[in-house]
């Protein structure tokens, strides 16, 4: 009896979590992203269910957060209440390049303006992580939105709903997954 309802309970991300997505980032096809809101503002990026690396069976080679000559998310570091010395993020900002086995390399974006937090060190050693737990421990950056604009930050993202009909409208167009 007991397994059952522990089976029936919401997870930890769905229960304290609003699901955002940005659906084909910068005209990429099912290119999809996930930002994970929880009341305190703080927003997690991920990558969404239909993201490519998450289909068939790909395999990620590498993980790497040097963006240009001069930027690397690893070397963000904030401190203090008011998190200071985090990288400033816009909507565009890229926070990573996943590079897969069959020679695929997919930009992971910040999707939206925040300062940078922290980005995930662990999925550099274990990048099965984004994988198998993309939600959880495979998460790629945690972001935190200016205040005045916490709430203005999901303007432009799709709520769980309208990414279903999303995904449902290129299932019926291609029945092929992305």
């Amino acid at each position: 009896m007991a397994t059952e309802d522990q089976q029936g309970a919401p997870s930890v991300v769905d229960r304290y979590y609003t699901r955002w997505y940005k659906t084909d980032l910068k005209s990429k096809p099912c290119e999809d992203h996930c930002v994970l809101q929880h009341s305190n503002r703080i927003c997690i990026i991920t990558l969404a269910e239909s993201h490519p690396i998450l289909q068939n069976g790909r395999q990620i080679k590498s993980i790497n957060y040097q963006i240009s000559a001069n930027c690397s998310r690893l070397q963000n570091k904030v401190s203090g209440k008011s998190k200071r010395g985090g990288q400033f993020l816009t909507e565009l900002a890229p926070l990573c390049r996943i590079a897969c086995t069959d020679g695929e390399e997919y930009t992971v974006f910040s999707c939206i303006r925040g300062r940078l937090l922290e980005v995930n060190e662990d999925i550099l050693t274990n990048p099965s992580l984004l994988q198998e737990k993309p939600s959880t421990e495979g998460y790629i950056a945690v972001v935190l939105p200016k205040f005045e604009e916490s709430k203005s930050v999901t303007q432009g993202l799709l709520t769980q709903m309208e990414y279903e009909d999303i995904l449902s409208k290129r299932r019926s167009t291609n029945p092929e997954p992305c």
